[in-house]
């Protein structure tokens, strides 16, 4: 994705002493989401304590969440990094959104949940119009928006709460995927494949489906060797 800037947080904003962790951890999540704090930024406490105007303590605590959900690693001796995703944690990303974005789309296909279709179509009119428009921004920000309507729409919390960590990983990655498809054309078709075998109610195609989405941008990320550090 050549730009963010209509979503990236250009700076940090100041929030009050009473402010608990969590509104410290979003802030951070997002920078790392959207690249303000790209892989490999060291975290420093003094600085980003001063920049959002709290002591270190909740400030720690915000960094350990990112640690817990995998956004953040910590060096002995050397402090808090934002992860850097290997191949391997790649390939391992997208085996884990093809199990949980599957399950979702069995969900509403067996339950026939009411709006969910329509969600996915909007999504993939969005990315009709930014191909149009040659906006590979607004793009893959409707990429995005698929993916998260497709889960939100099965009406599963656990499985909303575990796609929204794989997510950040994702849109860490989403920089690498744009310029790789040969048409842009080609990354909406495979979303709109998707939207169609959930509306007619085919488990077998949507699961092959979704499995081959997720496969090609695999294979996109590891082939152009981008954000990936071959061991």
């Amino acid at each position: 994705m050549p730009t963010t800037a209509a979503h990236s947080p250009r700076s940090f904003t100041r929030v009050n002493r009473e402010s608990t962790a969590s509104l410290i951890t979003r802030q951070l999540r997002d920078g790392i989401m959207y690249g303000s704090l790209p892989a490999g930024t060291q975290l420093s406490e003094a600085r980003l304590s001063a920049e959002f105007g709290v002591s270190r303590g909740p400030l720690r605590e915000a960094m350990q969440r990112l640690v817990q959900e995998g956004l953040v690693r910590s060096e002995p001796n050397r402090g808090l990094f934002v992860k850097e995703l290997d191949a391997e944690e790649i390939r391992d990303l997208y085996v884990a959104r093809s199990a949980v974005e599957s399950a979702a789309a069995l969900m509403i296909i067996r339950e026939r949940i009411p709006g969910a279709v329509q969600q996915l179509r909007s999504a993939c009119e969005a990315m009709r119009r930014a191909v149009a428009a040659d906006d590979l921004s607004a793009l893959s920000d409707a990429d995005f928006d698929f993916h998260e309507a497709l889960v939100t729409a099965s009406g599963s919390p656990r499985l909303r709460r575990m796609h929204e960590t794989l997510m950040v990983e994702t849109r860490m990655c989403l920089t690498a995927l744009q310029g790789t498809y040969l048409d842009p054309d080609d990354q909406a078709e495979e979303h709109r494949r998707i939207a169609d075998a959930v509306s007619a109610g085919d488990e077998a195609t949507v699961l092959s489906e979704i499995d081959d989405h997720m496969h090609q941008a695999l294979e996109r990320l590891i082939r152009h060797g981008q954000h990936v550090t071959e061991e």
